[in-house]
């Protein structure tokens, strides 16, 4: 019988990156699952609802599986001590869909990416089979938002009559003289980070309402002044120029509770993944964007956050909230 070599050896360092980070983010998606589902009311959203979890229990229960059999030690990740189901809902079913559709969104390019560094055949296979299920999750999710009226469609521009190629630097201009009209790219990236701001601001918003905290409490409101800002900044782009981004406020989504849903580690640690893809995010959007000014935007709004994460990352460490992942041998201090 032929050797499998791969099983012969240790796991490499992105596939147990990659697996603990996913098992934290699973672990986290189910705690939340569990309590949108004891509050949901629409019953095509309550059917997507349900999808997730199970999807993410399997995904939870096969790396699971792999560290085991590696005697690999099992992340806490998050438990039902993080979860409160019996909590009054804190948002919408319009926040529920809303926040689906962003998970699929962040999940694919998460996965694909983690298909494409790990080596061994059962979690190549493991990677691809979350790709297809997070796209197949992604259709329905945005299917159900249009069937509703949920979902606003990109802006459209106008049809070129030909061909045509830049002549002057002028393409590059943004702060002095005329500038050009936003290239679909640009407005593309800029409606995205107007939606997602939007979201965020409702999370943060909604958290600030239930934190126990009162040092998170105050972190949250000032992340909610900072997706405020950043909307406001994207939005007036696109308005110079007549777009519109079809983003609403969604704020008016969040209930009256001030019961926490959620453990304060649980939120902390979604609303730093939200600004780690954040970051991503402009990073990706300044690289497609020529226009000068539009460059200056993206990196000064990046510096902010990255400030704002730092803050978190530091309350995270004081309530001993932040699971150490996985990271390599001291061998300086080996040596001494």
């Amino acid at each position: 019988m032929e050797t499998n070599y791969y099983y012969q050896e240790e796991l490499t360092v992105a596939e147990v990156s990659t697996l603990w980070t996913s098992y934290q983010n699973d672990t986290m998606l189910i705690c939340g699952l569990r309590h949108f589902l004891a509050n949901v009311t629409d019953e095509e959203i309550r059917s997507i609802l349900e999808q997730f979890l199970a999807i993410s229990e399997e995904h939870q229960k096969k790396i699971t599986d792999i560290f085991n059999a590696e005697n690999y030690p099992i992340p806490q990740g998050f438990t039902e001590q993080d979860v409160n189901s019996e909590a009054p809902r804190l948002f919408s079913d319009r926040i529920y869909l809303d926040l689906m559709l962003n998970v699929t969104n962040f999940s694919m390019a998460i996965y694909g990416l983690a298909s494409s560094q790990v080596e061994r055949d059962d979690i190549i296979q493991f990677y691809i089979e979350a790709v297809d299920e997070t796209q197949r999750m992604y259709k329905i999710t945005k299917d159900t938002a249009k069937a509703k009226g949920l979902y606003i469609r990109y802006p459209q521009i106008p049809k070129p009559k030909q061909i045509d190629f830049v002549t002057n630097d002028s393409f590059l201009a943004g702060w002095l003289g005329e500038r050009r009209p936003l290239l679909g790219v640009e407005i593309t990236a800029l409606v995205l980070n107007t939606r997602r701001n939007a979201l965020g601001q409702a999370l943060v918003a909604g958290f600030a309402q239930v934190a126990q905290s009162k040092e998170v409490k105050k972190y949250f409101e000032k992340g909610r002044d900072i997706a405020a800002k950043h909307l406001e900044i994207f939005s007036s782009i696109l308005n110079e120029e007549f777009i519109s981004d079809g983003s609403r406020i969604l704020t008016s989504e969040i209930t009256n509770s001030t019961t926490a849903p959620f453990s304060d580690k649980l939120m902390m640690f979604l609303v730093t993944t939200l600004i780690a893809s954040g970051m991503g995010q402009y990073g990706s959007s300044m690289s497609i964007s020529p226009r000068h000014d539009l460059g200056v935007h993206y990196g000064r709004l990046i510096a902010e956050i990255s400030k704002y994460a730092n803050q978190g990352a530091n309350i995270m460490i004081n309530n001993a909230w932040m699971e150490q992942p996985p990271i390599a041998a001291d061998r300086k201090n080996l040596t001494k």
